[in-house]
């Protein structure tokens, strides 16, 4: 089985990051009642990108991967209860 590849950074588009900024300048006016200057917002960005965002991309594939198991393991006993003996014997 291959090793997985460490995540080293989130790439975001520029739509993204654009919408990811005006969220970050919201949330310093909304809840700290600050103004957020740009290069401040830009970052906070770059933390998230590099720091938080691999550790949350990962933690969404394992809870993936644990819900694709579920899954795997309810095909299995759907299956079991579906099948027939076979009373040819």
């Amino acid at each position: 089985m291959r090793k997985r590849q460490s995540l080293s950074q989130i790439k975001l588009s520029d739509a993204q990051r654009e919408k990811l900024n005006d969220e970050i300048k919201a949330f310093y006016l909304d809840v700290r009642g600050e103004e957020i200057g740009m290069i401040e917002q830009m970052q906070l960005l770059e933390l998230f990108e590099q720091n938080m965002a691999p550790i949350i991309y990962n933690k969404a594939l394992d809870d993936a991967k644990k819900w694709f198991g579920q899954m795997m393991d309810n095909i299995d006993s759907d299956y079991y209860t579906l099948y027939k003996e076979d009373y040819r014997k």
